[in-house]
């Protein structure tokens, strides 16, 4: 394993690489992989590591903790739906009832 410095000549960056060389028996070549560390930095002269890529937000924990808060939400509002939907028949029934009294009173008038 060596520690390789290659410049970027457009930004003049420093790039610090830890590089590994193997037998590749397939070709009968060296290979070499590398793997970026960081880059030097131009005031101290010490390696800055890159960053990480991006974590996953939350933990399990979170994550089950939010969970369990959207079933909450979700079955107070399949309750409230469904004393909505009470709300709606009962709203039909009595606009049928009252269709039917206005039917009489039609009948009524019209005789």
């Amino acid at each position: 394993m060596a520690i390789i410095k290659q410049t970027n000549k457009k930004t003049g960056v420093t790039y610090v690489y830890d590089s590994h060389s193997y037998w590749d028996k397939e070709k009968k070549q060296h290979r070499s992989d590398r793997k970026l560390i960081g880059k030097i930095d131009p005031e101290t002269g010490e390696i800055v590591p890159t960053r990480k890529k991006k974590e996953v937000v939350g933990t399990d924990k979170e994550s089950s903790a939010r969970i369990k808060t959207l079933e909450a939400n979700i079955a107070k509002k399949d309750e409230e739906l469904q004393s909505l939907r009470d709300k709606v028949s009962n709203l039909q029934r009595e606009l049928k009832d009252k269709d039917r009294i206005l039917d009489k009173i039609r009948l009524i008038v019209t005789d």
